[in-house]
């Protein structure tokens, strides 16, 4: 296995199905040898509960107070959503991503077979999240923090079970689409919120 740059960032976005909400990003930047304790919380974000994405974060959160690791986070608009097209914004969330880390890594390692357009080396890697800890890492903060968002805006739109749904396409959430209409919040090209506004029109 090839040796890494000492300051290699792994990139990973979340959120590019759901019907409402931003698209996020993270890039995370471990240390060359992680912590056994550390290593053992982080895993593929879709593999974990949600219980342990946030022991995974907030051990990541403690290890980046201890100066140990680097996160960036990074988002990406409904506006722009709609603007761009879901692709191009969840790659803009991952160049912002990458931009808020403390420093611009030697090599970044992305989730998934698109170039994000960044401005160091960057090498893609299909199914990262399973195979670098640091894609791993960025998966979990990406996921958890963009869940923060949507419960957070689940306190002004209830009716929609952003609560537990965090925006996707369930049959609660489609349904209240069809009974309440979209709120600002969701993804107007989207087809099942597209065809909401069609019925209202």
């Amino acid at each position: 296995m090839p040796i890494m740059p000492s300051r290699t960032a792994g990139v990973d976005e979340a959120g590019r199905g759901p019907l409402a909400g931003p698209v996020l990003a993270a890039a995370v930047v471990l240390p060359r040898r992680v912590p056994p304790a550390l290593a053992a919380l982080i895993d593929d974000s879709k593999k974990l509960t949600a219980a342990a994405r946030e022991r995974a974060f907030a051990a990541l959160l403690d290890a980046r107070a201890a100066g140990r690791v680097e996160i960036g986070v990074g988002a990406a608009s409904v506006e722009e959503i709609e603007r761009f097209n879901i692709l191009r914004a969840a790659l803009l969330a991952m160049r912002r991503a990458v931009a808020r880390l403390p420093a611009l890594p030697d090599l970044a390692l992305v989730d998934g077979n698109q170039h994000p357009g960044l401005s160091v080396p960057c090498q893609m890697v299909i199914g990262g999240d399973g195979i670098h800890l640091s894609i791993a890492a960025a998966s979990i903060v990406a996921k958890v923090v963009r869940d923060r968002m949507m419960v957070a805006l689940a306190e002004t739109h209830p009716e929609y079970g952003w609560h537990s749904n965090v925006g996707y396409g369930t049959l609660e959430h489609r349904n209240a689409l069809k009974r309440f209409g979209p709120t600002p919040h969701h993804r107007t090209t989207f087809a099942p919120v597209r065809e909401c506004l069609a019925i209202s029109i």
